[in-house]
């Protein structure tokens, strides 16, 4: 039993609202700045980074970083690639990077949490998506999470799928690549130094655990898929190729109700009680936090758009009828892995989790095209019925 918000929390450089937003190195081209061939825009594609309200920072000259490797991701070349591709690039740029090697799981976790950060103006992580959500929650477990979160951060492609590194290389505008020559893009995003938000989600469980998640959530054939695949680690991407094909061959259908509120209302769904005393969240209504100044010092933020798991998800709220399904799969940024682009319309900070599920009934054929389709962000071309995708601000998910 899993709910969700997007964004998580607001913080003072975020764009407005309810914004729970982290600061990221972008692909935004500086005044007067020469990109090389491999940074040029696509002229057909509006800068993805520059929505109305946006705000940019830019990292000091000369620049301090803490780099954290984990050298067993991927394909166990990170610290490799690191040495070879990144270190020469951040030296040319004016950037000292004092590099911490993980040597176990959780290890980078205790780092941020425990580290006098202020010696550093970025965090600098090079592995797979895993370690910067290690970073992420870290962060939220020091006392003083609000000004850390503040600090930059940077993502360098290391490990096997390698989403966000994914994304941020298409919000920049660059053409698709994979690889070192992805992990040149995004060095060279670092090294122009300019970062703006990012989107933060808050995740809460039956358990009462809360964790932090910058890019996604995932339940059925695509969990499946990535967990199944993790013997296959030193494949690199194309572990999930072949995890992909296993799952297909044992297909299964997972039971549970899906609830969600969209990101706009839907047609004949009640609007939500308006409290005239409740706060105002990214334009909805909240319900009434505590007086400023009055929360616990270190008390993390307060989900504003979630009702106690205990309690039935509120009438403006929708719930899908159907609760068999194939996978559900929640994504806050354009790129499910490198190669695959499961969320063209998603930015960095648009406040929106992008929700796609996949109801019972699908054939192995039409899911596999799904995911072919995938590779150019035309899946939704296909016009699959057993495929649903919606903009959703929160949601819930109840396995049976």
């Amino acid at each position: 039993l899993v709910s969700a918000t997007s964004p998580a929390f607001p913080v003072p450089l975020g764009a407005g609202g309810d914004g729970g937003q982290l600061p990221f190195p972008c692909g935004k081209r500086c005044p007067g700045s020469q990109s090389p061939p491999w940074a040029a825009p696509r002229p057909h594609h509006p800068d993805p980074l520059s929505p109305t309200g946006d705000s940019y920072g830019v990292l000091p000259r000369p620049c301090r970083a803490l780099v954290l490797v984990n050298p067993q991701s991927g394909a166990g070349r990170a610290l490799e690639d690191f040495q070879a591709v990144v270190q020469p690039m951040l030296a040319e740029a004016d950037i000292a990077a004092t590099v911490f090697i993980t040597e176990r799981a959780h290890h980078a976790q205790e780092k941020v949490r425990d580290e006098d950060l202020s010696q550093w103006d970025t965090l600098v992580i090079m592995s797979g998506d895993g370690l910067l959500h290690e970073v992420v929650n870290g962060l939220m477990e020091r006392p003083d999470w609000a000004d850390a979160m503040k600090k930059p951060l940077c993502i360098l492609p290391g490990g096997s799928g390698n989403a966000l590194a994914a994304s941020i290389n298409y919000y920049a505008g660059n053409d698709h690549v994979a690889k070192k020559k992805l992990l040149t893009n995004c060095t060279f995003i670092l090294c122009k130094g300019l970062h703006t938000q990012m989107d933060l989600v808050s995740l809460s469980m039956a358990s009462g655990k809360r964790l932090f998640s910058f890019l996604s959530f995932g339940w059925g054939f695509i969990s499946d898929v990535d967990i199944d695949s993790e013997k296959y680690r030193r494949l690199g991407n194309a572990r999930f190729t072949l995890g992909t094909l296993q799952c297909l061959a044992k297909l299964r259908v997972y039971q549970g109700r899906l609830s969600y509120l969209p990101a706009v209302p839907e047609q004949g769904t009640p609007p939500a009680h308006r409290d005239p005393n409740a706060p105002i969240t990214n334009g909805q209504a909240a319900r009434v936090l505590p007086p400023a100044g009055t929360e616990a010092p270190g008390a993390l933020p307060t989900d504003s758009l979630l009702v106690p798991l205990c309690q039935p998800v509120p009438a403006h709220w929708t719930v899908v009828p159907e609760e068999e399904f194939v996978t559900v799969y929640a994504i806050y940024q354009s790129h499910l892995g490198t190669n695959l682009l499961m969320a063209p319309a998603a930015r960095l900070n648009d406040g929106c989790i992008h929700l796609f599920y996949l109801k019972a009934g699908i054939s192995r054929l039409a899911l596999l095209k799904i995911f072919l389709a995938m590779a150019r962000g035309t899946h939704l071309d296909l016009n699959c019925p057993h495929l649903c995708y919606v903009r959703v601000r929160a949601f819930r998910l109840e396995p049976q």
